[in-house]
């Protein structure tokens, strides 16, 4: 694979079972690079007809949120413009007709839903304070706009900007688009959740409406009328952070998603039934160690009769599991293998997949589910990786276990090199994923490919602090002084795994040359990557992406700055010293290894001047980093910027590594053969 195959890349979003079962609508993403841009179109497949039948029910080219009418006759979707605003359209499925805008919104909705009656559409948008932006395709330049009042964390955020006067809101709208669409969430307050009340008089959803909701991170599950009369009634507790509600059919019961302890992290997400007579919980997961809220994965718990489907992830897997809505029986797994779930949805048996592997893109997947729980038979329905495969060799990974300096056992990863012949030594990558609590998986990663295509091997793992294993072995990295749950903090056993991945792998793999190591991670991994090359000079060239290098002013800078303390244990006014003992700048006087540091100038989750401290320190010191800005983008640049700045981002990281570890001869001591 090369850096312009990425605009092979297609991949299948949101999966849709029509009420019957008998039809699955989801979205193709495409990757434009002669416009740079992406594409997105809304297909439809028969759940009982031929696997290659999946055919374009919208043109494009950025139709998304397909959502089916309770009488399966309508498809609601939304249709995002570059140079306008964002439209509600409805369009019948089994006869022609013409698209009907319902409305015209300042910004697209990130989430929709049908009332029961099929009478109306709930959704959450943004709403823009027309003082502040104009009316609605209506643009003001910042010196037109009046100064912003700011008195709570989290007033903009990484890839949306400012949100401090353009709350995410609950709004519901006629089908017929006969009104205006109505808010149902007043004040400056987020939302986020639609689940309509079987009878269709109640809207359920999560939002922090309490004075501290940016201090302690508490978010709860409301109540408000669909109707708009009265004001959200609350139903949990406000020490959790509940999000995902989902009705039961009976409507006697909302089931959820919750972190409990929202400033002691990290935690599993765990998932809950909440009786609505007796404003009772009871925790549905039983003994499984695992988290229900997959990095990336935001379905709702799906109710099938008295069990809830629900994404779970498990050892660098993302699985489908059923549960049983009162807790009583232990859950079951009825979607595993080594494959990665990036959405599901079931209507009657018909449950639909869209899942990836270490060699394919996410590909729609339909099943049938039995009355009882267990695995699902299953069948592909669409082949979005063929033009990938077509253009560029995929490697598959071989899974492997490092013993780390402790005796852990570390879960490892290594991708040879395309081509390689027994005897040949590579140069070889340490990859170090993002979060922390986040992981590495069984789906495919475009940058692996990338790499082991020009000729480098891979290596990766998830260490402690990762996600997707036990919650002791997310908590590990911790800070020695909380109260609950003491770990190593960053840079400690995580540090010891990265570590033993590359010694391991060099052991293990013959065509891993251990002269020629180089290491990078973007976020998180950035950081590791910057904390390693300050403690160790085992690696030949490093690059530190979007990397967090000054805990004690990202702690004060980021857009998520409150949650920090969530790992530490205390603030940064209360101990800024436990801030800055852990920040890989306090070690640039040791930072020997050629690195190149990439940053994207719109990063608001780890800012720019994170990699201008590293690079200001590093030049201060006579070292010679390289410092690659790229304008117009954010934190999400590797994953979702502008498709030629990721192959230009490709590009550059290989030409860095191909100079630091291919070009440059490779000293080795007298009588090494090699």
């Amino acid at each position: 694979m090369r850096p312009e195959d990425i605009g092979a890349l297609h991949q299948a979003e949101d999966p849709r079972v029509s009420p019957d079962g008998s039809l699955v609508a989801f979205v193709v993403r495409d990757v434009d690079l002669d416009e740079n841009r992406y594409r997105r179109r809304i297909f439809l497949a028969d759940a009982a007809g031929d696997p290659a039948g999946a055919r374009p029910f919208t043109t494009g080219p950025a139709d998304r949120l397909p959502r089916w009418s309770p009488d399966g006759t309508l498809l609601a979707f939304v249709t995002d413009h570059e140079d306008g605003p964002a439209e509600l359209c409805v369009l019948p499925v089994h006869r022609g007709g013409e698209r009907v805008v319902v409305a015209r919104l300042a910004e697209g909705p990130s989430e929709l839903e049908w009332s029961p009656d099929g009478g109306r559409l709930a959704f959450v948008a943004r709403d823009p304070d027309p003082a502040q932006y104009g009316k609605v395709g209506e643009t003001l330049k910042p010196k037109d706009m009046p100064a912003r009042r700011v008195t709570r964390f989290f007033s903009r955020l990484n890839g949306e900007g400012f949100v401090v006067d353009r709350p995410n809101r609950l709004l519901a709208v006629p089908v017929d688009g006969s009104t205006t669409p109505l808010p149902l969430t007043p004040g400056p307050f987020e939302a986020s959740g639609v689940s309509w009340s079987p009878d269709g008089r109640a809207i359920a959803f999560a939002s922090g409406r309490h004075d501290t909701w940016d201090v302690d991170l508490a978010v709860d599950l409301f109540l408000v009328a669909a109707d708009g009369s009265g004001d959200p009634e609350r139903l949990t507790d406000t020490v959790g952070s509940y999000s995902s509600p989902s009705w039961s059919p009976d409507g006697t019961r909302i089931a959820y998603l919750v972190d409990p302890t929202p400033l002691d992290s990290p935690r599993h997400e765990r998932i809950g039934v909440l009786d609505l007579a007796t404003r009772t919980g009871v925790d549905v997961i039983g003994r499984l160690d695992r988290n229900c809220r997959p990095y990336g994965c935001s379905r709702p718990p799906a109710w099938r009769g008295e069990r809830l489907l629900c994404q779970v992830e498990d050892s660098g897997n993302v699985h489908v599991y059923s549960f049983s809505a009162d807790g009583r029986s232990e859950p079951v797994r009825v979607v595993d293998g080594d494959r990665w779930v990036h959405g599901f949805d079931v209507a009657g048996d018909t449950l639909a997949l869209a899942v990836a592997s270490p060699t394919t893109v996410p590909d729609v997947v339909l099943g049938t589910l039995a009355d009882d729980p267990g695995p699902t038979a299953e069948r592909p329905v669409t082949d979005l990786t063929a033009p990938l495969r077509r253009r560029a060799q995929l490697v598959e990974p071989v899974a492997f276990t490092a013993r780390s300096a402790d005796g852990t056992e570390v879960p490892c990863w290594a991708v040879p090199p395309v081509g390689t012949e027994p005897g040949q030594h590579h140069p070889t990558l340490l990859n170090v994923h993002g979060g922390p609590f986040s992981s590495y998986g069984n789906r495919l990663f475009d940058e692996f490919q990338l790499q082991a295509g020009a000729g480098f091997g891979v290596l990766y793992c998830n260490p402690r602090g990762s996600s997707g294993y036990s919650e002791a072995w997310g908590r590990a990295i911790r800070w020695p002084g909380c109260q609950s749950d003491p770990g190593s903090g960053w840079g400690g056993v995580d540090y010891d795994d990265v570590l033993a991945c590359a010694e391991e792998g060099a052991r293990r793999f013959d065509w891993v040359d251990p002269d020629r190591l180089g290491v990078l991670g973007g976020s998180y991994g950035g950081y590791m990557t910057s904390w390693i090359i300050g403690h160790t000079d085992r690696f030949k060239a490093a690059c530190s992406e979007r990397a967090c290098n000054n805990l004690l002013m990202l702690a004060y800078h980021s857009d998520t700055s409150p949650s920090f303390r969530a790992y530490i244990g205390r603030s940064v006014v209360e101990d800024p010293a436990a801030y800055a003992a852990r920040s890989p700048v306090a070690h640039v006087r040791e930072m020997t290894t050629p690195v190149l540091i990439l940053h994207s100038e719109d990063d608001l989750r780890c800012p720019i001047s994170q990699a201008e401290e590293l690079f200001v320190a590093l030049r201060l010191l006579g070292r010679e980093p390289l410092f690659v800005r790229f304008p117009g983008e954010n934190h999400d640049l590797s994953r979702a910027g502008a498709p030629r700045h990721r192959v230009e981002r490709m590009e550059i990281i290989l030409d860095w590594f191909r100079h630091h570890l291919v070009d440059q001869p490779v000293e080795r001591p007298a009588g090494d053969a090699g």
